[in-house]
């Protein structure tokens, strides 16, 4: 008699279970981390408003009276937000303008920008 060859169904059951408990215990990591790259990513951002506000200030003696002329809207390539302060043209994805004065980041964070001040919080 020939030697079986393959797998029998309660092998294959089990190797079926087994990757499903290694993907329960993957997947919240990965939620995490994608959390974390936003949260990292809106930081930078951030620090980069608030370097080119200051270097504004430097320039002009005054701090701009608006952060881009973008409508309020979802950030694209043609609607940019900090446009008037980066050098790099501004933000084109994962921000929103709420309005003239408000941007909330890829992480859910609001942020207030105030012209008197040049504050970016």
């Amino acid at each position: 008699m020939a030697g079986k060859r393959g797998f029998t169904l309660i092998e294959l059951v089990m190797i079926i279970i087994i990757l499903a408990i290694l993907a329960l215990v993957a997947l919240p990591q990965y939620y995490n981390l994608t959390s974390s790259s936003n949260t990292s990513s809106e930081s930078g951002v951030v620090g980069g408003v608030r370097s080119g506000v200051s270097t504004y200030f430097t320039n002009y003696r005054v701090f701009p009276s608006t952060l881009d002329s973008a409508s309020d809207a979802a950030c694209t390539t043609g609607n940019a937000c900090f446009g008037n302060i980066l050098s790099q043209g501004g933000i084109t994805s994962q921000w929103t303008r709420v309005s003239s004065t408000q941007y909330t980041g890829p992480a859910g964070t609001t942020y207030t920008y105030t012209s008197s001040s040049g504050s970016f919080q």
